[in-house]
């Protein structure tokens, strides 16, 4: 994609790819962000990882409980209207305490998830 060019998206035409029983998502990119829509059921786990990317969270509906540091010591709860930043190789896990659809803006975007090489999510919902 041209760094010049403008592109215009509508969710609802976007297909949704399922990642796992548990997991949904809907990703547009552009040539430095990403950002997905994912759609988690309650009890959905989004397995302990790490990435080169920063990331914005943003909760529009339910509740995400992430484990954050190495040692998973931090506990936070992002429940609707909220937002959680997660710097660039931060240790860092959820879990969807109900049905829960988030908005993730990851730069620069998730190769492993354009690739459909992140093992580590696709692993932790069978």
């Amino acid at each position: 994609m041209s760094s010049k060019e403008i592109t215009h998206h509508r969710w609802s035409d976007i297909p949704l790819e399922t990642v796992t029983h548990m997991i949904d998502r809907k990703i547009i990119t552009g040539d430095g962000m990403m950002i997905a829509q994912i759609f988690l059921k309650k009890g959905a786990i989004v397995p302990r990882h790490q990435h080169h990317n920063e990331q914005i969270t943003y909760v529009l509906e339910g509740v995400l409980r992430f484990y954050l540091g190495e040692d998973e010591s931090r506990v936070v709860d992002v429940a609707a209207g909220e937002v959680l930043h997660i710097s660039a190789w931060a240790w860092h896990r959820a879990e969807a305490l109900a049905d829960t659809l988030d908005v993730d803006i990851f730069s620069p975007p998730r190769q492993d998830w354009l690739d459909k090489t992140d093992d580590y999510l696709r692993s932790g919902n069978k």
